[in-house]
């Protein structure tokens, strides 16, 4: 076994984990109580499986067919700007709409001093 077929395997063992952490991602969506929980299932997994996958897959076709691929480079940088950032305004705009937290949450500290002069 060569260098090149380590690291081919190497690409292959990141597209599995990403692949796995994207059913962990999953089950994550479905099990977890709230909007909040959820919102964390959705954006940490998911861009930890997607990034693994698209690296496994750029790590592959450099070393396989010896180009680098710049979609997948874009790709990469892409999902891992956007997708942080769409989950902290989705939960900014539940918690602004008042969607409640599960049962067992803790405190909301931030209740306090975002609606205080309005009337719950």
């Amino acid at each position: 076994m060569n260098v090149n077929q380590m690291i081919e395997w190497a690409a292959v063992i990141l597209i599995l984990v990403g692949s796995i952490v994207s059913v962990i991602s999953a089950f994550g969506m479905i099990r977890l109580p709230d909007v909040y929980t959820r919102s964390h299932a959705a954006t940490k997994s998911s861009t930890l499986s997607v990034l693994s996958c698209l690296l496994g897959a750029f790590i592959y076709f450099w070393i396989h067919d010896g180009y680098v691929s710049v979609r997948l480079i874009l790709g990469i940088l892409f999902v891992f700007v956007t997708a942080p950032v769409a989950g902290h305004l989705i939960c900014r705009a539940a918690y602004r709409s008042r969607v409640p937290l599960a049962e067992g949450s803790g405190e909301d500290e931030l209740k306090a001093k975002l609606f205080m002069d309005k009337d719950e």
